[in-house]
């Protein structure tokens, strides 16, 4: 177990709050898998990729070394050329070339650096593991909300992020609303669900009203 697990699991014994079942290092691996996207789609396309470009460079040595023309162009070529950078090519074509090549190396960075983490949420419960969409989150949420602020499906909102909760309200017009009460239920909502990580709440309600039915 890494230290971060051990940690956590102090956090989890001394708050009182139930476990989320799985914390062996096994189940771990698994709710990992189930919250995070997988990088082997970009780790196989930059293989895929290197591979390509080892395979021609040897294969253009290769009918170079035995004086034959070359494919596509020639490695002492292309490295001159190279050198020779820009001289020999139009800057428009060069700035194009820069930036496609950039978005590539951004786009593995990115993949290499972040998280990666799926819109998903865990549940504590001593006995099993729970992975739950922030969509499923949402509704419940919204459910909620919308029993609190005594408004309709279509006036309530709810985005649900790893980190924040934001309920959008549109208060029907000549009924008052309290932010407050809408916080508290959704809250209560919350801690009765137990999400792992718990996000914080905020509640922005509308300045114009909906006419209503």
């Amino acid at each position: 177990m890494t230290q971060d697990q051990e940690t956590q699991n102090v956090n989890a014994v001394d708050s009182g709050a139930s476990p989320v079942a799985g914390e062996d290092p096994e189940m771990a691996r698994i709710l990992r898998r189930e919250t995070h996207s997988s990088r082997a789609g970009a780790a196989t396309i930059a293989a895929v990729l290197v591979i390509v470009l080892c395979v021609y460079a040897l294969l253009e040595s290769g009918v170079r070394a035995v004086g034959q023309p070359p494919w596509l162009i020639d490695p002492s070529t292309a490295a001159e050329r190279v050198i020779a950078l820009p001289a020999g090519i139009s800057p428009l074509l060069l700035g194009a070339s820069g930036a496609v090549i950039a978005m590539v190396g951004l786009f593995f960075l990115l993949h290499a650096v972040l998280p990666g983490r799926r819109a998903r949420h865990l549940l504590r419960d001593p006995r099993t593991a729970v992975v739950v969409d922030d969509e499923v989150l949402a509704s419940a949420l919204a459910r909620r909300a919308r029993t609190a602020a005594n408004v309709t499906q279509e006036q309530v909102m709810v985005v649900v992020s790893r980190q924040l909760v934001v309920v959008n309200v549109r208060p029907t017009s000549g009924s008052r609303v309290s932010e407050e009460a809408v916080r508290s239920a959704v809250q209560a909502e919350l801690e009765e669900m137990s999400p792992v990580p718990m996000p914080s709440v905020r509640v922005n309600l509308a300045s114009s009203g909906v006419i209503g039915a």
